[in-house]
Order: C-alpha cells, then sequence, then structure tokens
C-alpha cells in the first residue's frame, strides 16, 4: 500500500497548538499508484489558492466526476485508505475522479488564519472556476459532480446562477437548496455564536492540539456529556457537531481506523462564518452574502426562486438518519418537483445511515455508491 505521507504515531503529537499561516496544501493520504495522481496548481480569480486533484491514467475517453467535500472536511473523505472508497469505485466504473479542495477544506488554512470568505465566495469563484479548469482539460467529455454537505449547498448556488450549466448530472448528499438543520443546532448557533464570538474565531476539533489548559477546553467539556465514546474529537463531532448539538454520523458505521483518523478527516469550523449559515437556515434557502458588493451580483439573492435555471440532473441522497440536515433532501424534492415540475430530480434514502457516514462508513461502498454509480451510469 502507498501513501502520500506517514500517519504520525498514536500520542506523538505536541500539546503545544500549532497554527498554519500559509496557503501550503497538506499531503494527501491514500493508497493510489503515485503516477496516477496529478496535483494541479489552482488560484481562484479573486486569489485564492486551492487544491485540484485529477486521478487516473489519463489520455483516455472517461467521463469525468468532480468531487465536492463538505466544509471543514477535504478531498480526502473520498481516498479513505482503510476502506473502499468512492475514488475506487469511480475508477473501478470507468470514470475519472477530479477533487476540489475549496476554500473550507481542513488541508487549507483558511478557516483557522488568513483571508476570511462566506460561502459566497466558494459559489461564485472556487466551483465554477474549478468546472471551467476542468472542461478546459476535458474537452467534450460528460462533466458530473458528486457534492457532500456545503459542498453541495454552495454547487446548488453556482447552479441557480447560471455559472455551470452543461453538467452531465449532480448527486447530492445531505443538503442542496432547502437546508432544514435540527431545531437544537439552530438555537445553538444562535446562542453559541453571540456568546463566543468575542473570544473564539473557531472551533477546533483536536483536543491533543489544544491541551488541557486552553480557552476551548470547556467547549469540549460540553461536548462530552452523556458521551458513550472517551475520544475527545469524536465527542465534538459525532455528540455535539462542533458545540452546535447535532450528530454527524452514525459511530457504528466508522471503522476503528476512519475513527482514529477523524482529527485529520475534518478541521476547525470558523465562528465567523455562522452569521451567513444562520441567515441560510432562517430562510429555508440558500441565499446570498452580500447584498452591496457589485463582485456578487452574479448571484441570486435567494437560489430556489432561481432553481428553474438548473439544466442538469440532480440525485438528492441522505441517510434517514441524519442528525445535522434532517429531512433537508426529502424537503428539497418536495418543493421543487411542486415549483419547478421540469426539472429532473430525484431522491433516495439510505436506511440507517447519518451524514458524514454516507462516505466515511465502512459499508458505504456496499449501502451507498451503488445508487451514486447507477445514476452516473444512466447519464454517461
Amino acid at each position: 500500500m502507498i501513501l502520500s505521507r506517514t500517519p504520525k504515531p498514536s500520542g506523538s503529537r505536541s500539546l503545544v497548538r500549532k497554527v498554519r499561516t500559509g496557503a501550503a496544501l497538506r499531503p494527501r493520504y491514500h493508497r493510489l499508484d503515485p503516477a496516477t495522481v496529478e496535483e494541479i496548481p489552482f488560484h481562484t480569480t479573486d486569489g485564492v489558492r486551492l487544491g485540484l486533484t485529477r486521478i487516473g491514467p489519463g489520455g483516455d475517453d472517461r467521463p469525468a466526476v468532480l468531487l465536492l467535500h463538505g466544509h471543514t472536511a477535504s478531498a480526502d473523505m473520498f481516498l479513505l485508505p482503510e476502506t473502499r472508497n468512492l475514488v475506487d469505485v469511480l475508477l473501478d466504473g470507468g470514470y475519472e475522479p477530479w477533487l476540489l479542495d475549496w476554500r473550507g477544506s481542513c488541508r487549507l488554512p483558511y478557516s483557522e488564519t488568513g483571508r476570511k470568505y462566506t460561502y459566497d465566495d466558494v459559489s461564485l469563484y472556487d466551483i465554477p472556476e474549478a468546472v471551467s479548469h476542468i472542461r478546459q482539460r476535458i474537452g467534450d467529455r460528460p462533466l458530473f459532480v458528486v457534492a457532500h454537505c456545503m459542498g453541495s449547498l454552495t454547487l446548488s448556488m453556482s447552479m441557480a446562477a447560471g455559472l455551470v450549466p452543461g453538467l452531465a448530472g449532480v448527486v447530492s448528499q445531505g443538503v442542496f437548496l432547502t437546508p432544514k438543520l435540527a431545531g437544537r443546532m439552530s438555537l445553538s448557533m444562535s446562542i453559541a455564536h453571540e456568546l463566543l464570538k468575542k473570544h473564539l474565531d473557531h472551533v477546533p476539533i483536536d483536543f491533543r492540539k489544544v491541551g488541557f489548559r486552553s480557552k476551548y477546553t470547556p467547549l469540549f467539556a460540553l461536548a462530552s456529556r452523556k458521551a458513550n465514546c472517551p475520544d475527545p474529537t469524536c465527542q465534538v463531532l459525532h455528540n455535539s457537531a462542533w458545540g452546535m448539538g447535532a450528530s454527524l454520523f452514525v459511530h457504528d458505521h466508522l471503522s476503528e481506523t476512519t475513527h482514529d483518523r477523524l482529527a485529520d478527516l475534518l478541521g476547525p469550523a470558523p465562528l465567523w462564518i455562522v452569521p451567513h449559515l444562520r441567515r441560510i437556515e432562517l430562510a429555508r434557502s440558500v441565499v446570498r452574502w452580500h447584498d452591496t458588493d457589485h463582485r456578487y451580483r452574479a448571484l441570486p439573492q435567494n437560489a430556489l426562486d432561481a432553481a428553474g435555471r438548473i439544466d442538469t440532473p440532480v440525485l438528492l441522497i441522505a441517510g434517514s438518519e441524519n442528525g445535522l440536515w434532517l429531512d433537508s433532501q426529502k424537503l428539497c424534492h418536495e418543493v421543487l418537483t411542486h415549483r419547478q415540475p421540469q426539472l429532473d430530480v430525484t431522491y433516495r434514502e439510505i436506511p440507517g445511515y447519518g451524514h458524514l457516514d454516507t462516505f466515511l462508513g465502512r459499508g458505504a461502498a456496499l449501502d451507498v455508491f451503488g445508487y451514486i454509480l447507477d445514476f452516473l451510469d444512466k447519464r454517461r
């Protein structure tokens, strides 16, 4: 098995917190042949360095599939070496995976340090410009997108704005045009932001980096209440979703190796983006944050109102036990079927699955990825 970097032994990390200040991408962790992995230098027109990776032998006519991770995760969530992952399935199915680490990736430093952003920036710059770059490379081959969580939500704004026309198909996991957060999380998000915004700019998940005596210790203590797992990182994610009171996955679906790697697979959540998320949640739609800045006029004020511009088939999937976005995807399907009956939108619920485990789960290749591959195969 070939790994792009050597994992650190358990307990080897210093308790002194280290903050990345440069825009260098953290190395990937995978078991692919390095000769099939092409890391592409990529900067957006607003000057932000992102990560773009093509995987495959190249030189063939395989349809391309762009994979979009959720906020604070990275494209590594599609590359788990300890299980059969989505990239494995796509390669075996005759597709060419492309991985985008947009500015909310934990492989990049922007959620902790440096330039702040909103989801408008992802919808206006990151996704459309990555799609444009890929199209320059693949020519007239079909291009699909598989998107998770906030990667899917920001993609929906790009689609409603007409910035990524002509996609062969889109698979959206967790949330798309009609975000619906758990009530407890909605309340906690408002209260916690007001209480913490003067003291913290982000919520970390790796207790080994912050130590026992830090300003973050009360958050970890709160997350540990009624937790069944002794791991602090798991408590923050599974038991409280960065302290917001939701659950990100079904615990038993993760392999022991994946569970132990959670601190590498996800990163800190920036608090300064909460107001935009709160506005989105209150509207029950993807709405633009920037109302007066002319640079963002290409984005509609409300993506749901502009959904008629979507010109590609969409598969909405979600776990039946999604503790973060609840039944947002089912709601989206119902709303679009009623308001935009001309759209090709289908919904598939994955029994027994939560949110992250639809990609990170040890059984996801059997329980989830088949639906994705079937959707792509019918439209390639």
